[in-house]
């Protein structure tokens, strides 16, 4: 083998060894560049999973304040609505015993009927009698109270009524007044079958007091 033949194998030795090298440190880059990926896409996986898990709880948070907004919401609306059931009620039982009352004031069976009207200065007493004559009519007062006691004409007892409204009899009413009267001013005229009693109200008496 010449010299020139050892040259050149020398020489492709070290190009074959260069080569190797340059292999050896292209694979390390790469294998480096793979690794820094790795540890990228890690710190992102994991930057992701932390960001994921602090909307999540803060979705938990949120849906959780809105779940007990929602709660105090419904209960007050609850109440309100309780409240206003109640009210309604209590309302009703009012307008159903002030119907009851009204009922019974219109199908009372207190004869004669009669109204009674409070003035400034005394209390009229109106009452229908008729068919009846002013002498079998008689008037009785106190302070606090009237009592008209009236004959009207005889029932025929062989009759089979049905309904029966009109006055029979003697019928007798008592009226409690408001406030005292005054006995013996009181007035009384009967006219066109109404009886008016006019009863001047009493007038407490004034005493001066000196002063010492």
């Amino acid at each position: 083998m010449t010299d020139n033949q050892d040259v050149v194998k020398d020489e492709v030795k070290k190009k074959t060894l260069q080569a190797k090298n340059k292999a050896i440190e292209v694979k390390k880059g790469a294998l480096k560049k793979t690794a820094d990926a790795k540890d990228s896409a890690l710190m992102k996986t994991s930057e992701i999973k932390e960001s994921a898990s602090n909307k999540t709880s803060e979705i938990k948070e949120s849906a959780s304040d809105k779940t007990e907004e929602f709660k105090g919401n419904a209960e007050k609306t609850r109440k309100q609505a309780e409240k206003k059931i109640k009210e309604f009620i209590s309302t009703l039982k009012d307008k159903q015993e002030d119907f009851g009352k009204t009922i019974s004031d219109y199908t009372s069976v207190d004869k004669p009927l009669t109204d009674v009207i409070n003035t400034e200065d005394s209390i009229i007493i109106k009452a229908d009698l008729p068919l009846v004559k002013k002498e079998d009519i008689s008037v009785n007062i106190t302070e606090d109270s009237i009592e008209i006691v009236a004959k009207f004409e005889e029932s025929d007892e062989n009759l089979d009524f049905i309904k029966r409204e009109r006055n029979y009899g003697e019928s007798s009413r008592t009226i409690p007044l408001p406030v005292k009267i005054e006995v013996k001013k009181a007035s009384a005229k009967f006219l066109n079958s109404v009886l008016t009693v006019e009863l001047p109200k009493l007038q407490e008496e004034k005493i001066r007091v000196k002063i010492a």
